[in-house]
Order: C-alpha cells, then sequence, then structure tokens
C-alpha cells in the first residue's frame, strides 16, 4: 500500500550482523510513518461514503493496525528480491567453477561479478557472501557458511541447494560437475518464476484499478450530483447503505487480494 526506504539493511550493517529473513524489526519513525499515512487514506475513504468529519476521525484510528501488515510485506519482498539475486550468485558460481577454480576461491570471485551487478555494498546477496568469505578465511568450512546462510534465508531454492552441495560434499562426487548441473536446473526454476510473477503484475494492476474505481464513481457523483446523492448522506438508510457498500467493497478487495497472492 505505502512503500518507504528500509531501513533493515543498513541497521544490520550498523551492528555487524546478519538477521534472519523471516524477521523484521520495524523502526518507531517507520511504524509513525506507516500509521499516519494508512490513517490519512482511511479517513479519505470513510470521509467519502459518509461525509462526516468525526466519524471519520474516529475510524482513521485504524491506520494503527498497518505497520503489521506492511511488516509481513516487507518481509516478503526482500525474501524476492534475495531470491533473484541468488540466481545471479549461482551463475557467476557456475562460471568460475567451469573456469576450473575451487570452490572456495569460487565465492571470492562471485563477490567481484556482484560488486559489479549490485553497486550497493548493502544488497543482501553481497552481504551473504562477504559473510560466507569470511567465514572460510576463519578457517570455517564452506559447508557451514551455506547452512547458516539457508538457516536464514528461509527459501525453498537456497534450501536445495545447499542440500544438493551438502551430499555432493559427503559422497565425495564431482562436486563441480554436480553443483553446475543443479545451479543450472535452480537458475532455470527461479527464472519461471520470475516470468510467472511478470505474468501476473498486469493482473494485479487492473485489481487494484477495479477497487479504486467505486470509490471514484461516488466522489463523482457527490460533485456532479450533490443533490441527488444528499439523502445518502443524510438519512439512516442512507448511511446504512453506504456501510453495506464498503463492507462488500472492504470484503472484494480482501478476496481479489488472496487471488492475486499465488506462491509460485
Amino acid at each position: 500500500m505505502f512503500r518507504l526506504k528500509d531501513e533493515s539493511n543498513s541497521q544490520e550493517k550498523d551492528e555487524g550482523i546478519l538477521n534472519d529473513y523471516n524477521e523484521y524489526k520495524m523502526s518507531i519513525r517507520e511504524k509513525v510513518i506507516y500509521s499516519a499515512l494508512a490513517g490519512a487514506v482511511i479517513f479519505a475513504i470513510i470521509y467519502i461514503f459518509y461525509h462526516s468529519l468525526i466519524f471519520s476521525a474516529l475510524i482513521s484510528f485504524l491506520g494503527i493496525l498497518y505497520p503489521k501488515s506492511k511488516k509481513k510485506d516487507i518481509i516478503k519482498k526482500r525474501k524476492s528480491e534475495l531470491n533473484v539475486q541468488f540466481k545471479d550468485m549461482l551463475y557467476s558460481l557456475s562460471s568460475s567453477l567451469s573456469a576450473g577454480r575451487s570452490v572456495e576461491s569460487a565465492f571470492k570471485e562471485i563477490l567481484k561479478d556482484l560488486n559489479i551487478q549490485y553497486p550497493d555494498s548493502n544488497t543482501s546477496i553481497i552481504r551473504e557472501i562477504e559473510c560466507i568469505i569470511r567465514k572460510i578465511n576463519m578457517n570455517e568450512t564452506v559447508e557451514e557458511a551455506l547452512s547458516e546462510f539457508a538457516s536464514r534465508a528461509h527459501l525453498e531454492d537456497v534450501d536445495n541447494f545447499v542440500d544438493i552441495f551438502l551430499t555432493a560434499k559427503r559422497t565425495g562426487g564431482n562436486i563441480v560437475e554436480i553443483i553446475k548441473n543443479s545451479s543450472n536446473i535452480i537458475n532455470d526454476k527461479i527464472e519461471i518464476k520470475m516470468e510467472i510473477e511478470t505474468m501476473l503484475s498486469e493482473r494485479k494492476y487492473e485489481q487494484k484499478i477495479l477497487n479504486i474505481l467505486p470509490i471514484l464513481m461516488i466522489v463523482l457523483l457527490s460533485y456532479t450530483a450533490a443533490d441527488y446523492m444528499l439523502p445518502v448522506f443524510i438519512t439512516l438508510a442512507g448511511r446504512m447503505a453506504m456501510t453495506v457498500c464498503v463492507i462488500l467493497l472492504s470484503i472484494s478487495y480482501f478476496i481479489s487480494s488472496r487471488i492475486m497472492d499465488i506462491n509460485i
């Protein structure tokens, strides 16, 4: 609904830690801004339907519930971005291994490639690779570093890759060839997901337009046919009718949002 600069990455960078991607600590500033914006939108919508400043002001306090919903959206967006960045990492890893590098040195080469693709040093995958390289330099195994990353990412594609990597290490097979093949398969899977999301984006845009249209129609009628609409705002029957409209529009919004929220 609203967008605000994600402060989580900068907070993690300042603290020198990498947090769980299923968690997001919203700052007081973010909570206040999101609550105020949501309250303003609720106030405007309720006023359009009831033309009552007092009632609109009272209902607008429901905006304090919005940060909780926004927090879920931010977590979902961060994980989606990480998944796309992970795809780019796999491309780079496969190329490095094909060039004859060891797994450990390949990760160091990945960092150079990703720094070109993502100039922002605070990008999630950049910080994750930096963390993996630090662990390798501290004599930790690549398996431990990747397992720790997977435990925080909570992404199916990351889990699948790490499981394949650990299995290849334990069985002593051709780990380079196994990683290259599995990377190609996972890359194809992520690309298909991205194509489906692109196809859905147009439908999501149409859904938002259809949700807004009834409200715009009421605004238009209120100004072009004020006398015709007046009984709706001042009579009990009119306000009951508007209440039914608000309930139906709310239900339609949540149903359409659920339909568009497809887990790929």
